[in-house]
């Protein structure tokens, strides 16, 4: 392996790292021979985070194992304890979701993620990845640096095999964990490590590295396709984050995929499969004009209204729900992270009488009468007129004193709620502010 310098200008000039350490050789010797960069360069600052899935019987051992090897490198440790329920996505899966979880809380402003991936998981990667059928994003397999939110996730093992690692540990003489699980052939990844890949090396004593050639080809194809693309996707994405698709009608299936992959990836979300594109495709784009279709995309739920997709957060339906709110001074916080309602002195809104009990509610029936009209209008026509779409006229806060429904906020005051005189009130809905609407 190169000298212990040659892994310096693969720290893209970050010298605030959170090193993932499982304990293990990987990420061993990783953490190893950063802490022997820390001797050559005083300006690099480690922390160490491990994470305790408790799914071996062997996990406190192996915390206890990390805890005392990072006091005798004299750096800190963090241990996180996660929950992996495997139920939906499956124990490999489930686990990555909570230890990606765990780094991205503990990530400081101005720290990078580093992981011990090397050159023979590159190769795992890319096969897993032909497995499922992937194209060229899924190809690209693990690049060495990419962005995680607004940190960055560096891999600078990459370009090293493992036998490579097991020679620096050895010659190091350094101590590590061995996890019983890698030997589970029911996992995909250890099948092929423990089966598949042992025959192509043998076979092919080089087929790692040509495989991560070949990965970087296809990594370099996606950016490329990133560039030119990027202009066009700006153009279709709207300032609310929703896609314009009247003119995807006109474009060739291959651009018009390509660039639904790219806008489902802004959106922070996994690049989809062909088949979910053209079911995005055929059920929700070209679904008939009445319709209001919807596609669920893992936690997610694709919707189309007046030729805009949006990408939604998965929310239980709360129609039913009604909540008191007996002090009007007091802010009152919606369920299911929808956000707080706050009433302030002067406004619009009449105070409610003593008799009237104040509630929030998120449905209404029958014609209402607005301030500003002179007649009634159905409350569907009224949320049409106001192009508020169908998922959210179901999520915006109705306001009633008693039985009578006094405004929707944010969106229109009735009759019954418009103040007479100048000590009216106001009623203001601060929306939670999601994941995804802080990546737009």
């Amino acid at each position: 392996m190169p000298l212990i310098s040659a892994m310096y200008s693969q720290l893209a000039g970050y010298h605030h790292l959170l090193v993932a350490y499982s304990g293990g050789l990987d990420s061993t010797v990783l953490l190893h021979k950063l802490v022997l960069l820390r001797e050559r360069y005083p300006e690099l600052r480690l922390r160490a985070i491990h994470i305790h899935h408790g799914l071996s019987p062997f996990a406190a051992d192996w915390a206890r194992h990390c805890q005392q090897q990072c006091m005798d490198w004299q750096l800190p440790l963090i241990t996180e304890y996660v929950n992996v329920d495997g139920r939906g996505q499956g124990i490999e899966a489930a686990a990555r979701t909570a230890r990606y979880a765990a780094f991205r809380h503990h990530l400081q402003p101005g720290e990078a993620l580093v992981t011990a991936q090397h050159q023979d998981d590159q190769c795992e990667t890319l096969l897993l990845a032909l497995k499922r059928g992937s194209g060229p994003a899924g190809l690209a397999a693990m690049p060495a640096a990419l962005s995680l939110g607004k940190n960055i996730f560096l891999r600078p093992l990459l370009g090293y095999r493992r036998q490579q690692l097991e020679d620096w540990a050895q010659r190091h003489q350094l101590s590590w964990i061995e996890d019983e699980s890698n030997q589970d052939t029911r996992y995909d990844r250890n099948f092929i490590r423990q089966q598949i890949i042992p025959q192509l090396r043998a076979r092919w004593p080089h087929f790692a590295q040509s495989v991560a050639r070949s990965a970087a080809l296809c990594g370099e194809q996606e950016q490329l396709l990133d560039e030119l693309l990027a202009e066009s996707l700006s153009a279709l994405v709207q300032d609310d984050g929703s896609l314009h698709i009247t003119p995807l009608q006109g474009m060739s299936e291959a651009r018009r995929f390509a660039l639904l992959r790219r806008w489902i990836a802004l959106r922070g979300q996994p690049m989809p499969s062909r088949d979910s594109l053209n079911r995005i495709w055929r059920e929700v784009i070209n679904s008939r004009e009445d319709a209001a279709p919807c596609l669920t995309l893992g936690k997610m739920e694709l919707r189309r209204y007046r030729q805009h997709l949006y990408l939604l957060s998965s929310l239980p339906c709360v129609r039913e729900t009604v909540l008191p709110w007996d002090n009007i001074n007091t802010p009152l916080v919606l369920p299911f992270s929808l956000g707080t309602v706050i009433s302030l002195p002067s406004g619009p809104l009449r105070a409610p009488n003593p008799d009237e009990p104040v509630t929030i509610r998120f449905q209404a029936q029958g014609n209402v009468h607005i301030v500003g009209r002179t007649g009634g209008r159905a409350i569907k026509k009224l949320w049409q007129e106001f192009a508020i779409p169908p998922w959210d006229r179901e999520r915006t806060p109705l306001l009633f004193y008693g039985e009578q429904l006094i405004a929707a906020i944010g969106v229109f005051i009735t009759h019954a709620g418009q103040a007479e005189a100048q000590n009216g009130r106001s009623v203001d809905w601060h929306k939670t502010v999601s994941t995804l609407d802080e990546k737009k």
